[in-house]
This record gives structure tokens, C-alpha cells and sequence, in this order.
């Protein structure tokens, strides 16, 4: 079993990089007044596959922004520092209400997949997670016009046994009929599909760590840093840290 697992990672290190996301974490109550840890992954968190900061893949996604939506919307910018799995950084909330932790990273090199049969494609990387101050928790921000966000509008803190309620948005408009993959430790997965209004709702079985992922290809093509890409691969993650 141990050999059968060190070769799936393996196979999964060698594999396409767009079969990895990009992913944030904090603690999803937040504390007035009170300094918070915000980290940044890339990998594939159900295998367990947490690329090194100075490795070569991660190396290619370090041009990313993250910031602090405060319940009024105003953002403020969180000064990230390399670690050796993620990049971490904090902020201080200053009021009661439901915060938004925001990457973005649209600063990703063409990357030329044809042997894989992907294509020539940019990638677009957005990750959030909700942070609740003060315990009346609201809905999550969505930030991002120019491609995914996930938004969690679920109305009291997330929970073992609870429901949790999220709406897709593509370019500022739900995105219906869309698939959304939610993740946990040891390979577990599950797909749902948005409703007509970008919604989906379920359950969440488990006290752990849940990351939701959904992605989009933009069939249009373009020109960045140079080299033509045939479309634009959009990628949104949300973290949900129930437990570790």
C-alpha cells in the first residue's frame, strides 16, 4: 500500500499543472482587534500534495495578490512571506461583521499542454475563504470581474452536520448549470451542480478541512507576455477549515 501511494504521488507531481489549484486558509472566527494568520497552498490537497514554495511549480504562481475585504468592502492588501509549503501573511480586523480573505493571480505564464491534449492556454487563479467576526456571520464577497468567485452564503458559521449554501459567479453573473467539486483529505470527493441562480447546497459530513473548486474554460484567445494562448483556463477555490 505505502509503494502503491508514493507512486500516485508521483504520478501526480509529474502530472499537468493545471490538475493543481491554488487554495487560502485562516481561521473562519476572527477576533476584534486581534492579528490572524492568512496562508497560501498550491498542490492537490486530497492527495495531500503541497508543492514547495521554491519548487519550480509554485515558482510560477508567486506573482498572486491577496487582501482583506472588510464587511464594508473595503479592501486592504496582506504582505505575504515564503515559507517552505505556502506563503503566509497576516491582517487585523477592525470591525464586527463577515470578512473576505481574497487571492488573485492573474499573472500566470502561457503554458503549451498539447501533448496532454489541453491546448495552449493562461490560467486564472482566484481562492477565498470567510473569516466571521463578532458571530453574525453574512455572505463572503465577490470580487473578481474577470472570472470565478465562490461566495459562502451560508448565515451562521459552518459546522459538522450543517448545510452550507454557495453561489458561483462568472464575470459578475451566477453561473448556472455549473460543476463544483468539494474536496477532503484521503482522496474523498464530491460533485454537485449549480442551479439556475449559481446555487448549490449540501451537507457537510465531517469535522475537517473542505476545499471547493470550480473551473471554466474562456474560449477566447489571446496574447500575454509575448506568446499567443488558444483560451483562458479559469480556476476558483473556497476553503471551508472545519477541522484539521
Amino acid at each position: 500500500m505505502k509503494k502503491y501511494i508514493l507512486l500516485l504521488l508521483a504520478f501526480i507531481s509529474s502530472a499537468p499543472v493545471f490538475a493543481h489549484f491554488m487554495w487560502v486558509e485562516t481561521n473562519p472566527v476572527g477576533t476584534l482587534n486581534k492579528k490572524q494568520e492568512v496562508k497560501v497552498f498550491f498542490g492537490e490537497y486530497t492527495y495531500g500534495l503541497q508543492e514547495k514554495v521554491n519548487g519550480e511549480s509554485f515558482e510560477k504562481m508567486k506573482n498572486f495578490e491577496v487582501w482583506a475585504v472588510s464587511p464594508s468592502g473595503e479592501k486592504t492588501a496582506i504582505q505575504m512571506q515564503p515559507g517552505e509549503l505556502f506563503y503566509s501573511g497576516y491582517f487585523m480586523p477592525k470591525a464586527n461583521g463577515t470578512y473576505t480573505i481574497v487571492l488573485n493571480n492573474n499573472k500566470i505564464d502561457v503554458i503549451d499542454y498539447t501533448q496532454y491534449d489541453f491546448g495552449i492556454f493562461k490560467t486564472h487563479y482566484h481562492s477565498t475563504a470567510k473569516v466571521v467576526v463578532g458571530g453574525n456571520a453574512g455572505n463572503s464577497a465577490s470580487v473578481n470581474p474577470d472570472g470565478l468567485a465562490v461566495v459562502d452564503a451560508t448565515k451562521k458559521l459552518s459546522s459538522e452536520k450543517g448545510e452550507t449554501t454557495l453561489t458561483v459567479f462568472y464575470k459578475g453573473q451566477p453561473a448556472k448549470e455549473t460543476e463544483v467539486t468539494i474536496f477532503v483529505a484521503d482522496q474523498w470527493s464530491k460533485k454537485l451542480t449549480t442551479d439556475e441562480n449559481g446555487t448549490v447546497k449540501f451537507v457537510l459530513p465531517w469535522n475537517t478541512k473542505y476545499v471547493v473548486e470550480v473551473s471554466k474554460k474562456e474560449e477566447v484567445p489571446g496574447k500575454y507576455n509575448g506568446k499567443d494562448y488558444q483560451f483562458i483556463y479559469h480556476c476558483a477555490t473556497y476553503t471551508l477549515p472545519l477541522g484539521k
